[in-house]
């Protein structure tokens, strides 16, 4: 994450670039078993760790994909609030690119790029010799596993290091803990809440619901 592109320009972000390091890494563990998967906080890199407010609590925060129902269960923290949001899993549109490769912790994986939130573009990289359609987060969609994603508007990559055989598909489930919200609905009051905070409102609502 590049925090200092992240939070911007203007007073706010001058007050606070200072206090942090420009590029910070955060591991997250992606487990999957029978079409479904769990994607949830692993551990901060101590030494590019931001510590601000807003990073509160995110270590609760939890994506469960059911691909065959294509259904969703997440856990997050908003606002004060630790919330269990249920809905569709995104609809992203894919454009698979013809020539373009990359490998990723030894796999050999495509390029291909999507839209979501209607006009924000993620590159992904994908490989086929994992069949699971899924990736980090709630993105998904690709004939294969998504090891890499560039957001370039939310100033963030994420890069699989590693991939490891034998997860115990007990551990493959939804999430829990949080007041149960319609996550629609709960979008909805972000946007009405953030609409005079300018770009950085764009961003807490994509960082909150991707």
């Amino acid at each position: 994450m590049n925090n200092h592109k992240l939070f911007g320009d203007g007073i706010f972000a001058e007050m606070i670039k200072d206090k942090m390091p420009q590029f910070s890494t955060t591991y997250y563990k992606y487990s999957f078993s029978d079409n479904k998967s769990v994607y949830k906080f692993d551990r901060f890199d101590e030494r590019s760790r931001v510590r601000l407010w807003m990073n509160d609590n995110i270590e609760d925060n939890t994506w469960y994909s059911d691909y065959n129902t294509n259904q969703f269960t997440d856990q997050k923290f908003v606002f004060d609030n630790t919330y269990l949001l249920n809905g569709e899993l995104m609809k992203i549109d894919w454009k698979l690119s013809p020539n373009e490769y990359r490998e990723i912790a030894g796999f050999n994986c495509r390029k291909a790029t999507g839209v979501i939130f209607d006009s924000v573009y993620i590159f992904a990289f994908y490989t086929d010799e994992i069949t699971i359609s899924g990736g980090p987060m709630g993105i998904h969609g690709l004939p294969g596993m998504i090891l890499g994603i560039t957001i370039p508007r939310m100033f963030s990559s994420y890069i699989a290091t590693r991939v490891q055989l034998g997860v115990d598909a007990k551990t493959v489930t939804p999430p829990t803990k949080g007041k149960k919200k319609d996550a629609e609905e709960l979008r909805q009051n972000v946007i009405k809440v953030s609409k005079d905070w300018g770009t950085w409102g764009k961003q807490a609502i994509w960082n909150i619901f991707i």
